[in-house]
């Protein structure tokens, strides 16, 4: 396996791809993922022997309070490996990200276990997640 931090063109489309497979992604285009991938300030890959991207995540920080982590996915043939909690430890244990104070994420309730596994809290001092949608603007 290697680990990856910057993307080829074919290595975007990879991204893209291995993104169809989770809810939240399915229907973007390949142009918004490339997009989004180059707009994050850290973006993580994970490639088997044969070059394929198998693992992947992102994050938005600051560099000192927060970094929030998003889209952790693990290839469908390849969950169960431990590769996820490999992926949360390469975040946590990257050079740029050494001084962060909180990292952040939101996941589905079947996920908790996972992320709490991994040192993450639901006990945020009552912080709630607000979102606002251009779709349903008041």
């Amino acid at each position: 396996m290697r680990i990856i931090y910057r993307f080829s063109t074919e290595q975007m489309k990879q991204v893209h791809q291995l993104c169809q497979q989770a809810w939240w992604y399915k229907g973007n285009a390949l142009e918004d993922t490339i997009a989004c991938v180059e707009n994050s300030q850290i973006c993580i890959g994970m490639l088997d022997d044969d070059e394929h991207l198998i693992g992947f995540a992102r994050i938005i920080t600051d560099f000192i309070y927060n970094a929030f982590i998003f889209d952790v996915i693990v290839s469908q043939v390849h969950r169960g490996k431990g590769l996820g909690q490999q992926l949360i430890a390469l975040v946590k244990s990257h050079q740029q990200l050494q001084k962060v104070k909180y990292f952040e994420l939101y996941c589905l309730p079947d996920m908790t276990t996972f992320y709490t596994n991994l040192g993450f809290s639901t006990d945020v001092n009552g912080v709630q997640l607000m979102r606002y949608s251009k779709a349903n603007k008041p």
